[in-house]
């Protein structure tokens, strides 16, 4: 086992780790930028080192200033969290030829799954089921009009290397895709220096479900449930939970199966999450996420496994351990994304936290780096909190988030705890019947 890992993030998902590691034994270092030298993470671990000013390209996407913090401090391997540069193939490569080890895939599997184009037909040879699209990348417009004459519309142009929503632009008429096309190439270009694109089916009412996997680097795999994602706001999610209201224990047996399989075909190592649109019974492969997600508690409080610590352990060169039947789905789990917005405008609310009380009790987990008097600095993303509820059943689950919601309190800024509020108390999340585009209508008719 490590002796020493470099947490290479800042906020609640740095502190997560260091949580892993410190009941594994294991020491931690923080690296952060001149703005986070008073943050939670930086306070708690074993030693810290500053990597460089606000700016994230010149301190958390700074991979010379990260590997040479690792080298003074000694430490045996880097996590590298979500974000940042959790799926960047070549920091992984400089990790692993600087004598780290690199807490997560190999550079070989996040370089795939990294393009778009490229894992969706990786994907389909391990006998996952896609979306129906273009055959790789789509280079002129008169090239997707007759695709999308094949796919029928409404059809989505997607960035190659994108993600996040970036890159992403619909198209409901022929009319609109060549702008569409030239508008998602422009800000792919722009966002991750590769213009290329490709076309996909646009699906009306889907849902978004996700299915987490693990697997070590004996070929052996096994899946912790799904996770329903699909309350999102421009294409970024809001609120999760596990297991999905939409599906029967034998649409969950079926995915969960093949995303396994899929698993061992790609002869993938670490945790990951395998991403699907879910319309009308059927299962389309999005994309996969070579790395710890945001909403992994949810799968935690589910199945009592430590996703952290696991990915930890199989970096460490250790077995699973464990079969599928090992893995135990138990009640009802539930995450609000907690940001530093306004609720309603949704305008970014950095600034110093005044009164600070987090909510207990059974079954309630708040992830956090807030403390009563830190300050929020205005240049990283602006979620500052997650709150995750179990319960026996979904009922029990959400009456108990409602409860935890009332108790939150964040002062001194703005959050988003009353745009959840709000939605807590919406029959269609109450019912369960939501799909990935209800969120958008959902404030829009609020505001």
């Amino acid at each position: 086992m490590f002796e020493k890992v470099l947490i290479a993030n800042r906020g609640e998902i740095a502190l997560r780790i260091h949580r892993a590691c410190k009941e594994m034994g294991i020491r931690t270092v923080a690296v952060h930028s001149t703005a986070d030298a008073d943050a939670m993470h930086v306070r708690l671990a074993d030693e810290s080192v500053c990597i460089g000013p606000p700016r994230v390209t010149d301190s958390y996407l700074n991979k010379a200033a990260i590997l040479s913090a690792a080298t003074i401090s000694g430490a045996d391997a880097i996590h590298p969290g979500y974000g940042f540069l959790a799926e960047n193939a070549d920091f992984a490569d400089m990790v692993e030829e600087h004598g780290f080890t690199f807490i997560g895939p190999s550079p070989q599997h996040l370089r795939l799954m990294g393009d778009k184009i490229k894992a969706k037909e990786a994907a389909a040879a391990a006998g996952l089921p896609v979306v129906p699209g273009s055959d790789g990348a789509v280079t002129s417009a008169d090239d997707a009009l007759a695709i999308a004459e094949r796919l029928g519309y409404p059809v989505i142009v997607k960035a190659s290397a994108g993600g996040g929503g970036r890159g992403m632009k619909l198209a409901m008429t022929k009319e609109e895709l060549p702008g569409a096309l030239k508008l998602a190439s422009s800000e792919a270009l722009a966002g991750f220096g590769n213009g290329e694109v490709y076309l996909e089916k646009y699906l009306l009412k889907p849902r978004h479900i996700e299915v987490q996997v693990i697997a070590d680097s004996y070929g052996n795999a096994c899946h912790l449930g799904e996770r329903d994602c699909s309350l999102q706001r421009r294409h970024q999610k809001v609120v999760e939970e596990a297991p999905s209201p939409a599906l029967n224990a034998e649409l969950r047996a079926q995915i969960g199966k093949v995303a396994t399989d899929a698993v061992k075909a790609l002869g993938y190592r670490s945790v990951g999450t395998i991403e699907f649109l879910y319309e009308d019974g059927k299962f389309y492969f999005m994309e996969m996420n070579t790395r710890l997600q945001v909403e992994h508690p949810v799968t935690e409080m589910i199945t009592g496994f430590d996703v952290v610590r696991q990915m930890v352990r199989i970096a460490a060169g250790a077995p699973l351990g464990y079969q599928q039947e090992a893995v135990q789905f138990r009640g009802h789990a539930i995450e609000c994304r907690i940001n530093a917005e306004n609720p309603e405008t949704f305008t970014p609310s950095p600034g110093r936290i005044g009164d600070y009380h987090p909510p207990g009790g059974l079954g309630v987990r708040v992830d956090s780096a807030l403390y009563a008097g830190y300050k929020i600095p205005p240049y990283y993303d602006s979620m500052i909190a997650k709150l995750i509820v179990h319960g026996a059943n979904r009922n029990e689950c959400l009456m108990r988030l409602r409860r935890a919601l009332d108790e939150y309190v964040i002062g001194g800024i703005e959050t988003t705890i009353p745009l959840h509020q709000r939605l807590m108390a919406a029959p269609e999340f109450i019912n369960g019947t939501y799909d990935i585009h209800w969120l958008e209508r959902f404030v829009a008719k609020d505001v």
